[in-house]
């Protein structure tokens, strides 16, 4: 007998805005010098309406959002995992001993790969950061870029 696998659903939690199927699922809080993610209770689809309410600004810079993993269609990706969530767990330090109340954990691909310690550091990750730290920078850029 043939046994069922489910495929697993892999989310991107820096996803752009503008991906087919994006939700998001945090909000940015806190100042410019130090934002952080206030998490939403459910995710909610990334709608031209939504996206509307934060003109001028891009969504990014408003809301944390997840779409399906690109997986080989990322410059992040190298052929087994996030070069994105690796730079950020060895350049940055975690901002919370406990996991954050996320909507999208079970399906995180951060989460998939590294667990808690993708997740104590996620609540600092700003998508568009228009005023980025050289540190901030290094971390974003893709090895070998």
């Amino acid at each position: 007998m043939e046994e069922f696998v489910r495929e697993e659903t892999s989310l991107c939690p820096s996803a752009r805005p503008e991906l087919a199927d994006s939700v998001v699922f945090g909000v940015i809080s806190g100042t410019v010098k130090q934002a952080h993610v206030a998490y939403l209770k459910q995710p909610q689809p990334m709608t031209d309406e939504l996206i509307a309410k934060v003109s001028p600004v891009t969504p990014a810079e408003v809301f944390r959002v997840a779409a399906p993993c690109a997986n080989s269609g990322c410059q992040h990706f190298n052929g087994k995992d996030c070069g994105l969530v690796m730079r950020v767990l060895e350049k940055m330090p975690a901002v919370t001993d406990k996991l954050p109340p996320c909507s999208i954990r079970r399906d995180c691909r951060w989460w998939q790969q590294e667990s808690k310690a993708a997740c104590i550091r996620c609540p600092q990750i700003i998508t568009d950061n228009y005023n980025p730290s050289e540190f901030i920078r290094e971390v974003a850029t893709p090895t070998g870029a």
